[in-house]
């Protein structure tokens, strides 16, 4: 039977199935194969530590979707999905990381008895889930199918929350608040680096107690904190080590709260000592900036005039950042918690529309130091973005 401790109503999931089928008939795909785990969970319910395995999710026009996965995973599929147990569908363990059968041959059947054989397929190519040789396979085992490129199918349709989902993500962001607290409270000159990591973890995780008996329990967010210092916090995707902080350095914070899955990164960066001055200038050309986007981001403004408002502080001190700052965020998986659709990028002409959800993320690395000051936003009718989070929008600095 179906899950009976489902995250969202039924509801929910059927207005999901229904945008991914009407974009499917878009592209005129008779059927869809998601493996992105962030899809799969959007798309059914499903929630496991699994993507290490092939797996995926077959969506059809005039059928529920079907779960596919390892015989064993098949256990918490139908636990956690809305369909019937009979959709969900397993594979025998020994196709796992065999050198002479695949995981593949069995989904090629799948489709085959379905009658789908020269059917067109879409399939996620660019996907950090769905390997090449998965796709060889699939190709060799039915020959007369087209396949179609369907990256990013789903992730689009995922772009504007709904109440539900919105819900669960203004839990996430008490945990970061939580998280931060303790990140500016904790930190001194001396204390190790693994230390801090360990009770930021704890705090993701315990989450609050909100007076109801489940709470705000943390789930394990899908990127690690990082923690560069000083120097080091030129490289924005370093992780931690037993070093201690120093006085006289700059670290930044990227953590995020997740809830079910739904993520809100928030970042802010914590000097120990007197700053230098050209610090405190980048803090406020991006705090400006941060505003300034704030400000721009309201539905029918592009994404790319959220970029330019930032951007434009930024130059009025002689900084050229030209990265991109804000990518849209919800249900994700490790190892990337952005949707990968809409950038805040200048040539990134995406209309904005209320609910869509955004990591306004502008950091700065620089050649020998690093800055971030972030807000995970809401677009909203009528007026600026919303930020989800609360806390003070600066460079912390315990002198």
């Amino acid at each position: 039977m179906p899950a009976s401790a489902l995250p969202f109503s039924h509801a929910e999931y059927e207005r999901r199935l229904r945008l991914v089928r009407d974009s499917m008939r878009r592209q005129e795909i008779d059927v869809l194969f998601v493996e992105d785990p962030s899809n799969m969970a959007w798309l059914t319910g499903y929630d496991g530590w699994s993507f290490y395995v092939h797996q995926g999710v077959l969506v059809f026009h005039d059928e529920d979707p079907i779960w596919w996965g390892r015989g064993q995973d098949a256990n918490g599929a139908v636990r956690t999905v809305y369909m019937e147990d009979a959709r969900c569908v397993p594979y025998a363990d020994h196709y796992v990381q065999s050198r002479e059968i695949h995981p593949m041959q069995t989904l090629a059947a799948l489709i085959r008895d379905k009658g789908h054989s020269s059917s067109r397929i879409g399939v996620e190519l660019d996907n950090y889930y769905f390997s090449a040789k998965a796709y060889l396979v699939l190709e060799y085992e039915l020959p007369n199918a087209t396949f179609s490129d369907a990256t990013g199918l789903v992730n689009w349709q995922r772009t504007v929350k709904s109440n539900e989902e919105l819900a669960f993500m203004r839990k996430a962001a008490l945990i970061a608040e939580k998280v931060v607290d303790g990140i500016v409270e904790r930190v001194e000159p001396g204390m190790k680096k693994n230390e801090v990591v360990a009770e930021i973890y704890a705090d993701t995780i315990r989450g609050l107690d909100d007076g109801t008996e489940e709470g705000i329990w943390g789930d394990y967010p899908a990127i690690v904190p990082l923690l560069p210092s000083g120097s080091d916090a030129a490289a924005p995707h370093l992780t931690w080590s037993a070093q201690p902080f120093k006085k006289g350095e700059a670290t930044f914070f990227e953590i995020a709260g997740c809830y079910r899955r739904y993520h809100v990164p928030f970042c802010r960066t914590v000097f120990l000592g007197k700053p230098p001055q050209y610090l405190l200038d980048a803090e406020m050309a991006v705090v400006l900036g941060l505003e300034a986007g704030l400000e721009t981001a309201r539905p029918g403004a592009r994404a790319g005039d959220v970029a330019r408002a930032f951007h434009y502080e930024l130059e009025k001190i002689g900084i050229d950042r030209g990265a991109r700052c804000g990518y849209p965020i919800g249900i994700s998986y490790p190892p990337d918690w952005g949707e990968r659709t809409i950038s805040f990028r200048e040539n990134d002409d995406t209309i904005l529309e209320a609910g869509m959800t955004f990591h306004f993320m502008p950091g700065l690395w620089m050649k020998d130091w690093g800055l971030e000051i972030t807000e995970s936003i809401l677009i909203r009718d009528g007026a600026a973005a919303e930020c989800l989070c609360n806390r003070p929008r600066k460079m912390y600095v315990k002198d």
